[in-house]
C-alpha cells in the first residue's frame, strides 16, 4: 500500500510538472541589427517596407519608448545577457573582454535551464565579457522548429544579420528602393551620396524584415504559435552617420514589438494592435523574459520587469557611450519621455572623429567631403565639431535632437532634476566608467581582481570621490582652481586625473600654474602625464608635449591610445611623434594598432 501510495504521488507530482510545463510560455526573440525606430513602418517612415514586422505590431503591441543602453553591439548584448548594465560590470567599452566573477553572475539561460526551459540562440552572441565562451549557456547554436516542439518550454532567439551597419557599405547607386523616398535626418545634408546610402539600407532593412516573415511563418507551420510570445526588436539604433555609437534618438530609439497570443492574455498590456507608451530600457528586458518564464530573478539583475502581473514602471533611462574601436570618448545621457539630457566628460573629442569601421560607409565619406568644401551650415556641419559639456533636447518635438537647450534658463529646473538623477544612478550603479579605460584595467590587474569587484570596493575605486572630482572639473569655474591644485596633489590618481582635466577646461579661462602642471608630467598616472602635456601643449611649450608623449609611446604606456587619438585631434601632423608612434608595441586590443595604420605610422617589419 505504501508503495502504491509513493507511485501516486509521484505521478501527481510528474503530471502536475507537465501542466506547470505546458502552461509556461515559450518565448521566441527575434532580434535584428542596428536600426531605429525611422526604419521602420510602423513607427512612421511612409517610405519604409518593413511589411512583416508591421503586421506582428498590429497583431500584438507595439511599444513607442523603448531605448538601447548602449549604441553599439558588444556593451549592449553584454548588458543583455547579464541583466546588469555593461557599464557597471567594466563591459562597456568596445570589444575589451573583461571578465566578470561568473561564480556571481550567471547568464540569463543558465537561469532559464534551471527553472526547465530549453535554450536557443542562432547566432548571435557578441557579449563582450571574457572568462566564459560566448555559447556556453545555450542548448543550441540552430534553429529547429521541430526539436523545438518537442523541448516546451523553449526560449529561443534568432538574430537577423541582414541590418548590420556592414550591409550598408559597397555600391549604394543600385538600390531597389528609390532614393527620392527616403526621409533625411535633420543633421543630413541633403546630397547623393547621402539620399542613395538611405535607398541602399532600406534595401536591407526589406530583407531584415523577410527573415523576421520566415521565422513567424515557420513558429505558424510548426504548430507553436499559440503557445508562444514573440518579441522583435533591434540591439540598439543606426545606422547612418550619428546615430549608431551615439546617444541621441537615433542610436539608441529602438523598435520593440511584443506578441502575446490568447492562451497568455493575462499577460497583455492592452488590447492587441495597440501602442505601449511605457518607457523600457533594454536592461528591463532580461528581468522580464526570466519573470514571465517563473525563473529565478536575482538581486544583482539591475532592470525592472515590464510585462506581465509583476509589472514595475519606469521613469528614466540611461545609456552610455565610452571607447567605440580606436576612438577614446566618454559620455552618459539620461531621459525621461520628454527631455534626453548628455553629459560628455570629454568634449573637447570631436562627435565626429574617424573610425575606420565607419568611413566605410559612402554617406560618412559623402559627408566629410561636403562638410571640407564649406558647404555644411549649423547643424549639418556640427557632426565635425566639438561637443559642449552638456545637452539637452525636447525630444517630443526635436526627435533629430538638433536643437540643444541647456542654456534655455526655462529648462532649468530639469536640467537640474536630470542631473541630479545621472549623478545618483551612477552612484548606485558603480559606474566604472568614471577612469580612463586603460587606467581601470590596469588597476584591476594589480588588485587582481575584475572591473566589477574593484568599482565595488571604495579602497580602490571611491565612485562618490571621483564623481565629485570630475563635478568640480566639469564646472569651468575659475573660483574652482584652488580645489583643483589641492586634487593635483591627492592619494588618489583618479581625483588627481580630473584635476588635471579641470585645469585643461579653464585653460583661457583662468591664468594657470604652469610649474604645478609641469610637475604632473611625472605622475604615476600616465593618463595625468597626457592630459598635463596637453596643456603645455597649447599654452606653447610643445617640446614638453612632445618629450612626454614619445617617451610614454616609446616605452609602450598603457595610455598610448589615448596619446594617439589627442595628436590626432590636435590637428598638426604627426611628424614629431613618427618614430615613437611606430615604435609603440601597446596594443589597446588592437586598437593602437588601428591608429598607426590611420596614421601610416605602423611599425617596421
Amino acid at each position: 500500500m505504501q508503495i502504491r501510495s509513493l507511485i501516486a504521488l509521484w505521478m501527481c507530482v510528474v503530471f502536475s510538472n507537465c501542466l506547470f510545463a505546458q502552461d509556461r510560455p515559450n518565448i521566441l526573440w527575434l532580434t535584428c541589427e542596428d536600426n531605429n525606430v525611422n526604419w521602420v513602418g510602423c513607427y512612421g517612415n511612409p517610405h519604409a517596407d518593413t511589411p512583416n514586422i508591421d503586421a506582428l505590431a498590429g497583431e500584438g503591441f507595439q511599444y513607442m519608448n523603448c531605448y538601447a543602453n548602449a549604441p553599439v553591439c558588444a556593451p549592449s548584448r553584454s548588458t543583455w545577457i547579464t541583466g546588469v548594465h555593461a557599464l557597471s560590470m567594466g563591459t562597456h567599452p568596445m570589444r575589451s573582454r573583461y571578465p566578470i566573477p561568473h561564480d556571481r553572475i550567471r547568464y540569463y539561460p543558465d537561469l532559464l535551464k534551471d527553472a526547465g526551459y530549453y535554450v536557443g540562440n542562432a547566432r548571435k552572441t557578441d557579449y563582450n565579457i571574457g572568462g566564459r565562451g560566448d555559447g556556453e549557456a545555450w542548448d543550441t547554436n540552430k534553429v529547429d522548429f521541430g526539436k523545438l516542439k518537442q523541448k516546451q518550454p523553449f526560449f529561443m532567439v534568432i538574430n537577423s544579420t541582414k541590418s548590420h551597419e556592414s550591409k550598408a557599405f559597397g555600391d549604394v547607386n543600385r538600390s531597389q528602393h528609390d532614393p527620392k523616398n527616403v526621409r533625411l535626418a535633420k543633421y543630413h545634408p541633403d546630397i547623393p551620396g547621402i539620399r542613395n546610402n538611405y535607398a541602399h539600407y532600406h534595401d536591407q532593412v526589406k530583407k531584415m524584415d523577410a527573415d523576421i516573415g520566415d521565422a513567424l511563418k515557420k513558429l505558424e507551420d510548426a504548430g507553436l504559435a499559440e503557445n508562444t510570445i514573440v518579441v522583435h526588436n533591434s540591439d540598439h539604433g543606426g545606422v547612418i552617420a550619428r546615430s549608431k555609437r551615439f546617444l541621441f534618438n537615433s542610436g539608441t530609439h529602438c523598435p520593440l514589438i511584443v506578441r502575446i497570443p490568447a492562451k497568455y492574455k493575462h499577460l497583455r498590456p492592452a488590447e492587441p494592435g495597440s501602442k505601449i507608451e511605457d518607457m523600457v530600457s533594454f536592461i528591463d528586458m532580461t528581468k522580464t523574459w526570466l519573470d514571465l518564464c517563473g525563473a529565478e530573478t536575482p538581486d544583482y539583475l539591475q532592470g525592472r520587469v515590464f510585462l506581465g502581473p509583476h509589472k514595475e514602471s519606469r521613469q528614466y533611462h540611461v545609456s552610455f557611450r565610452s571607447r567605440m574601436d580606436e576612438r577614446c570618448d566618454n559620455v552618459r545621457a539620461i531621459r525621461d519621455k520628454r527631455f534626453l539630457y548628455i553629459r560628455n566628460y570629454m568634449p573637447y573629442a570631436p562627435w565626429g572623429q574617424h573610425l575606420n569601421y565607419l568611413w566605410k560607409m559612402e554617406a560618412t565619406k559623402a559627408w566629410q567631403r561636403y562638410h571640407d568644401e564649406g558647404k555644411t551650415d549649423a547643424v549639418t556641419g556640427r557632426f565635425f565639431g566639438t561637443k559642449p559639456m552638456e545637452e539637452l533636447y525636447d525630444a517630443t518635438v526635436d526627435p533629430d535632437n538638433v536643437n540643444n537647450l541647456i542654456d534655455d534658463p526655462q529648462y532649468a529646473a530639469d536640467i537640474k532634476r536630470l542631473r541630479t538623477e545621472l549623478d545618483q544612478w551612477q552612484i548606485r550603479h558603480y559606474d566604472a566608467g568614471l577612469l580612463p579605460e586603460s587606467e581601470i584595467v590596469r588597476m584591476s590587474e594589480q588588485a587582481g581582481k575584475t572591473i566589477f569587484d574593484v568599482v565595488r570596493d571604495p579602497a580602490l575605486y571611491d565612485v562618490e570621490l571621483l564623481l565629485a572630482a570630475s563635478r568640480r572639473a566639469m564646472q569651468q569655474d575659475p573660483g574652482q582652481l584652488p580645489a583643483l591644485y589641492k586634487d593635483l596633489t591627492h592619494d588618489d590618481a583618479g581625483v588627481r586625473y580630473w584635476a588635471t582635466v579641470g585645469c585643461f577646461y579653464l585653460q583661457g579661462e583662468a591664468d594657470l600654474d604652469m610649474d604645478l602642471i609641469r610637475k604632473q608630467l611625472k605622475d604615476a598616472s600616465h593618463h595625468v602625464r597626457v592630459m598635463a602635456a596637453w596643456i603645455l601643449y597649447r599654452a606653447g611649450d610643445k617640446d614638453s608635449a612632445a618629450e612626454c608623449w614619445n617617451d610614454l609611446l616609446s616605452n609602450d604606456s598603457y595610455a598610448s591610445l589615448k596619446i594617439l587619438n589627442v595628436i590626432d585631434w590636435i590637428g598638426d601632423g604627426t611628424e614629431p611623434y613618427a618614430e615613437a608612434i611606430r615604435s609603440c608595441k601597446f596594443s589597446h586590443g588592437g586598437y593602437v594598432g588601428r591608429m598607426q595604420e590611420y596614421m601610416n605610422l605602423q611599425p617596421k617589419k
